[in-house]
């Protein structure tokens, strides 16, 4: 069947399996929940190394990667790729010891920017050793794109750092692979457009479902708070235009991040949100209602993969057009709980599993 718009209806889509590119487990008692929903239907993740204390040599991040496996249990065939988390204090031996197939890419937060980032970077000019050895060695840079300055308006900061420090880190590395991470604005798109094939973005679901007044309208929501915030209708309609075109220099990163309702609704509440429940669902009711649907493939299971030098996975994965209801609460053995993104309302599309 086809819309009026030209794209063709259908009621079941089959693809390659798909890989989150941008991720949040946390750690401790969350691992079971956070890496359960995720390897439900991502066969890899790259993991944020933003824990506490942060992940920022080579041993922790194995560890670290150890404990994931633990949690995603025997016989999982789940793989998570793990990243390092640079500071002031990160040395280009460090970069060279990590690089690996297992420790792909390093995290650039810009001090103060987001959750457990007050031991990133404070002076981004001074690793321009370490992207110089990244470079070297194939290890990817991956960028939370803000300014942390709070004499920068919230919503600006991402085409200030932009302007400060990512196109001169493009200009000076040109051979760096740079992932701009969960882009927001039109700025981004263009940026990331307008530079080589060696810079390339994750788009989050919240952000092309999502404008700045789903956060703000009839009173401040919570639980669609994150960091970068979410932008005027303008800007996520750059971004919906972005994945629908297909282009490779877009590919899924879900910044799922899980936080309790506790930590969420409290009156300092903390940025992220926890989409792994219901990624693939969320991201194929996205492309369906742009009539892309033949291109949610490539975004999802190809591009990401193809950028970092992966093989595509060999498997699929079926999504079948099928209403269901977001939970409204996901209770933790703890006794916590978390409201995870898109809560209480219906999805038009299941995996099938």
């Amino acid at each position: 069947m086809t819309r009026p718009n030209g794209a063709i209806y259908m009621d079941q889509i089959t693809i390659k399996a798909p890989d989150d590119w941008h991720l949040h487990f946390r750690d401790g008692v969350l691992l079971p929940e956070t890496v359960s929903a995720t390897a439900r239907c991502f066969k890899r993740a790259i993991v944020m190394p933003n824990l506490i204390p942060p992940v920022t040599k080579r041993e922790q991040a194995l560890a670290y990667r150890e404990r994931i496996l633990e949690a995603a249990g025997p016989g999982s065939d789940f793989n998570p790729l793990m990243t390092l988390y640079l500071t002031d204090e990160t040395t280009p031996e460090q970069i060279k010891e990590a690089a690996s197939k297992i420790i792909p890419a390093a995290k650039l937060y810009p001090a103060g920017a987001t959750t457990n980032s007050e031991g990133a970077v404070g002076s981004i000019e001074k690793l321009f050793p370490v992207f110089e050895a990244m470079s070297e060695c194939g290890m990817l840079l991956l960028v939370h794109g803000e300014v942390a300055d709070d004499n920068v308006d919230i919503f600006d900061r991402e085409k200030e750092f932009i302007d400060q420090h990512l196109a001169p880190i493009h200009v000076c590395f040109p051979n760096l692979k740079i992932v701009f991470e969960h882009i927001t604005t039109s700025e981004a798109v263009d940026f990331v457009l307008q530079t080589g094939d060696n810079t390339a973005a994750t788009v989050t679901p919240q952000h092309l479902m999502m404008n700045r007044n789903d956060l703000l309208s009839g009173g401040i929501r919570p639980h669609n708070y994150c960091l970068p915030v979410l932008k005027r209708n303008v800007h996520q309609q750059r971004l919906r235009e972005a994945v629908a075109s297909g282009s490779h220099k877009f590919f899924l990163g879900t910044d799922s991040a899980p936080h309790t309702k506790q930590a969420k609704e409290n009156p300092c509440g903390c940025a992220g949100c926890y989409s792994a429940w219901g990624a693939m669902e969320l991201y194929a009711q996205i492309f369906d209602e742009l009539g892309a649907m033949a291109k949610l493939e490539g975004f999802a299971s190809i591009y990401g993969p193809m950028f970092y030098g992966l093989p595509v996975n060999r498997e699929t994965v079926t999504l079948i057009r099928d209403s269901w209801t977001m939970p409204d609460i996901i209770e933790l053995p703890s006794g916590e709980s978390i409201v995870p993104f898109y809560a209480g309302q219906q999805i038009n599309w299941r995996l099938e599993l």
